[in-house]
């Protein structure tokens, strides 16, 4: 799995951050494997200009082989917080939509009547 991760003007980038981000969503997604192609990490400060509340934010964007990518976002007071809560929400969305794939429901039980 790729891991691109690009951030706005109010959040400096680099090696140590890339490696963090690529840490948590292997982490989360290990058992997805081959089944994701890439993922994207935008990261930003929505109020880079105020120091409180929930202002940093986190979207994730995910390719699954053959299927449309999909996205989620988290905000959180902190950097950190923000990745590990859009990577845990991927990881259930990603868990419903591949995992429907992987163990397709059963067919009900007909009636016995």
């Amino acid at each position: 799995m790729q891991v691109q991760v690009n951030t706005d003007k109010n959040i400096e980038g680099g090696e140590r951050l890339a490696l963090f981000v690529k840490t948590a969503l292997d982490t989360r997604l290990r058992r997805f494997g081959a089944q994701i192609t890439r993922v994207e990490a935008h990261l930003s400060d929505e109020s880079s200009h105020k120091s409180h509340g929930d202002d940093k934010k986190c979207m994730l964007e995910a390719r699954p082989v053959g299927k449309p990518a999909v996205a989620v976002s988290h905000l959180a007071p902190t950097l950190d917080q923000a990745i590990h809560g859009a990577a845990e929400k991927l990881e259930r969305l990603l868990g419903g939509t591949l995992g429907q794939v992987n163990h397709p429901r059963a067919e009900p039980a007909p009636d016995l009547a």
